[in-house]
Order: C-alpha cells, then structure tokens, then sequence
C-alpha cells in the first residue's frame, strides 16, 4: 500500500523578471511570498494554510502554463498506478516525475511536501485503489 494526494499547483513563469511575476501572483491570489530560498533561485513560494495545498511559483524556459503535483510516499508505485489510468511517463527530473494525464495536461509526482501522509491522504492498495 502506499498513499499519494495533491500537493501543489505550481505556476510556471516564463519571462525576464520572476520576482515582478511573483508579486503579480502574490497580490492577485491574496497571500504573501515566503522568504526566498538562496539553494533554490527559479522558485518562490505563497503562504497557505495546512489544510490547503502549496502555491508555488517556478521560473521556466518553456511557455507558462499551471500544473499540479501529486506528493507520494512511494513514487513508483504512484507512477505504475496512474500509467494504469492511462497517464504516460515525460521525464524523470531530479527526484520527481513529470508525467501527462491522456488528455495532454502535464503534472509531476513528487516526495512529500508537507509532511507524513498516513492519516492524511488517499491509500492505495496494490491494485491502484
């Protein structure tokens, strides 16, 4: 068994100034950016509250676009069950894959983001439900 939830809608930001582009999102969705973090330059984060998921901000070379992340406790059983759905493998980019769903949308399976998730998430058994 393992579990998996949404993590995260990430905004992929293309263009010359990601701080001005995280202070558009900031002041559109209501919340304040989070310190930046030196070890991670291309990212900022909003604040939301525990029981909502993660708002990050990501500066990318691509076209911009939203995309999810789905947090795991066990990333190839999450990759085998959702390639059971249909969903087929992008990319494997650092420590997470980026996967698309079979109607084209892109989305990545990540470690979790926000703690354990026993008792926190959905739980799959090894047939995928």
């Amino acid at each position: 068994m393992h579990h998996s939830r949404l993590s995260t809608f990430v905004i992929d930001c293309k263009g010359d100034d990601f701080d001005a582009s995280a202070r558009f999102w900031s002041a559109a969705l209501g919340r304040k950016l989070k310190p930046v973090d030196p070890d991670s330059p291309n990212y900022r984060e909003l604040e939301a509250t525990a029981d909502e998921p993660s708002l990050l901000l990501q500066q990318v070379e691509h076209e911009s676009r939203i995309h999810l992340d789905i947090e795991s406790d066990d990333l190839d059983a999450e990759l085998e069950r959702l390639e059971a759905l249909g969903a087929r493998r992008v990319a494997y980019v650092k420590r997470w894959w980026v996967m698309e769903a079979p109607t084209g949308q892109r989305f990545c399976i990540v470690r979790p983001q926000r703690g354990p998730l026993e008792g926190r998430a959905n739980v799959w058994d090894g047939e995928g439900r």
